[in-house]
Formats: C-alpha cells, sequence, structure tokens
C-alpha cells in the first residue's frame, strides 16, 4: 500500500512553468520559416520526386505509372554511363588538387604575419563570384585563339592546347577553372592550422624531428577532422557540377557547334537536359535518385575510412 501511495504521489511527468511554455512558443515561432521553406522546398519536392520516378512524366500530361521502367533504362542508357564517368573523372582530378593547393596556401598564409587578414580577404574574394561569371570569365580565358592562359604559354614557347575544343583537353580546362574558388577551402585549413599546440612542434623539434617529420606527424593529424570535412564537402559539390560547366559549353550557340559536347556532359547536365529540354520529368528523377545514392554510397564508405585516420580530440583512439 505504501508503494503505491508513493507513485500515485510521483508526478508522471514534470509540469512545464509558464515561462518555459512561453520560450517553447517562441522558439517554435522562429523555427517556422526554416520549417515550412523544408517541408515546401526540399521534403516536399524529395517525395514528389521519389514517385515521379516511377511515372512517365512530362509536365503537360498526368503522370502515368511505369514501375521501374525508368531505372532500367537508366541502367542501359550510354549517355548516363557517359555523363557519369565525366563526372567521376572530374571529382578525381578537382578534389586532390583542391585539397593539396589549399593547405599549401594556408601553410603559405600562416607565415605571412600581418598582412595575414588581407591575403585571407583576397583568397575568399572569388568564392563570392556568381558561378555564371567564372563560367563566361573562363571561356574567355581558355580561348584557343586569344585566350590570355594560351598567350602566358606562348611567352615561354609553349604553344597552348585547344582548352574548349579538343576532347582531351575539355576535362584539364575545366578542373583548371574549379581551381579559382578554392578560397573557402584555404580559409578552413588555415584556421586549422592556427589551432595545432604550439608545444607539440616544441615537443617534436626537442625530440630532434624536422621540418616534414613535423608536418607528417603532428600538423597532419591535428588538422585531419578539416581534411576530411573538405574531403567530403568537395566531393559531393564535385559530383553536383553544374552552373560553370553549363554556361561555358552548353549557354552559348556558337561554342556548342565548335566543340564535342560529349567531352562535357557532366550527370548533372544530362539530368537537367532530360528534365527541362525533353521534359522528361519522370526519367530525370529516376536519374536524381540515383546520384543521391551514389553520394551517400561514397560519403558513408569516406566516413568509414575515416575512423581509421582522423584524429579528434578526446576520443579515445
Amino acid at each position: 500500500m505504501a508503494t503505491t501511495t508513493i507513485s500515485a504521489s510521483t508526478p508522471s511527468r514534470r509540469r512545464r512553468t509558464p515561462l518555459a511554455r512561453r520560450e517553447a512558443r517562441w522558439a517554435l515561432l522562429f523555427l517556422a520559416p526554416w520549417i515550412v521553406g523544408f517541408l515546401g522546398f526540399q521534403a516536399g519536392p524529395m517525395i514528389a520526386s521519389a514517385w515521379l520516378s516511377f511515372t512517365e512524366y512530362d509536365v503537360i500530361n498526368p503522370p502515368k505509372y511505369t514501375g521501374l521502367d525508368n531505372y532500367r533504362q537508366l541502367m542501359a542508357d550510354p549517355q548516363v554511363a557517359r555523363s557519369l564517368g565525366n563526372t567521376v573523372y572530374y571529382t578525381a582530378l578537382h578534389v586532390p588538387l583542391v585539397m593539396v593547393i589549399s593547405l599549401a596556401l594556408a601553410l603559405l598564409l600562416k607565415r605571412v604575419g600581418r598582412l595575414q587578414s588581407f591575403f585571407r580577404t583576397v583568397f575568399y574574394l572569388p568564392v563570392m563570384t556568381p558561378a555564371v561569371a567564372v563560367g563566361i570569365l573562363f571561356l574567355l580565358l581558355l580561348n584557343t585563339q586569344d585566350g590570355l592562359i594560351n598567350r602566358g604559354l606562348a611567352l615561354i614557347g609553349v604553344d597552348g592546347p585547344s582548352w574548349t575544343t579538343d576532347p582531351h583537353w575539355v576535362m584539364p580546362g575545366i578542373v583548371l577553372m574549379s581551381l579559382w574558388s578554392l578560397g573557402s577551402t584555404v580559409i578552413i585549413y588555415l584556421a586549422a592550422l592556427q589551432n595545432v599546440p604550439r608545444e607539440l612542434y616544441e615537443a617534436a623539434s626537442i625530440d630532434g624531428a624536422g621540418g616534414w617529420a613535423r608536418f607528417r606527424h603532428v600538423t597532419l593529424p591535428m588538422i585531419s577532422g578539416s581534411l576530411f570535412f573538405t574531403l567530403i564537402v568537395n566531393t559531393i559539390a564535385s559530383l553536383q557540377m553544374f552552373t560553370e560547366v553549363y554556361t561555358m559549353y552548353f549557354g552559348n550557340r556558337e561554342t556548342q557547334n565548335t566543340f564535342n559536347s560529349d567531352a562535357a556532359t557532366f550527370y548533372a547536365i544530362h539530368l537537367f537536359q532530360e528534365a527541362f529540354q525533353f521534359l522528361h520529368m519522370g526519367y530525370a528523377s529516376a536519374m536524381a535518385w540515383l546520384l543521391f545514392l551514389i553520394i551517400m554510397v561514397i560519403t558513408l564508405v569516406q566516413v568509414k575510412i575515416s575512423n581509421r585516420f582522423v584524429y579528434y580530440e578526446g576520443k579515445d583512439q
């Protein structure tokens, strides 16, 4: 009986005070724009896209359920394989180059001293350039006849390649253009480098470690979290590359007539063409979900591998 009395007298849950309820209402009020935006512009379209991927839909007529036909067509479409291959090839070139060059620039910026704030701004400003403007700019810079890059190569006796017309040089030209916006990665690495304790370098020096040994055994492990973060972010961004390349090679009629479009057809560009040029919305939705699955698998693999190489302070190794 005593136990029953104690249980009955103990409240099953703590009652909220008027202040707590008022704070909860204000919190929901401030979160409401994000919740509405997420449901209306992210979750809703994703659910609709998942349904449309099993249909034949051209915007004009109602969707017609076709089961897995779109996914079967994906597996047999040579253009999907070609565009996906271009995208993976670009990612394999772009991500390591951005990480290595950004880390080298961050190491140099760390030694600048008083001018560091100025150079941080200089390196980050290109990130703010609209993607369409970047595409147009590099279309001019990579021009075979009058491009500034080929003119510079001519000054040192090098005959510049046909960046925008030769299928073998289209992808290197795009990778070169992508380095324009590596400033954000540089800033992340610089912040990580500045957080490495000096005591670790001093201890390594006392033990006789040289510059390379300190970089390998102190710097890299201590900034491995930032390296891992930029690896994932840059990989995802590379697999969704669209605006700059579309502006350079597909948004200009003159350019479309002077180069082999297969060399610059990225997966996102092919998806866009299927959806908004040919109005194959169901097929494009299936393509979008295939890209989502590819990105998810690659990210999961990266996360799994990172457990062996990434150092987190306070975590048992």
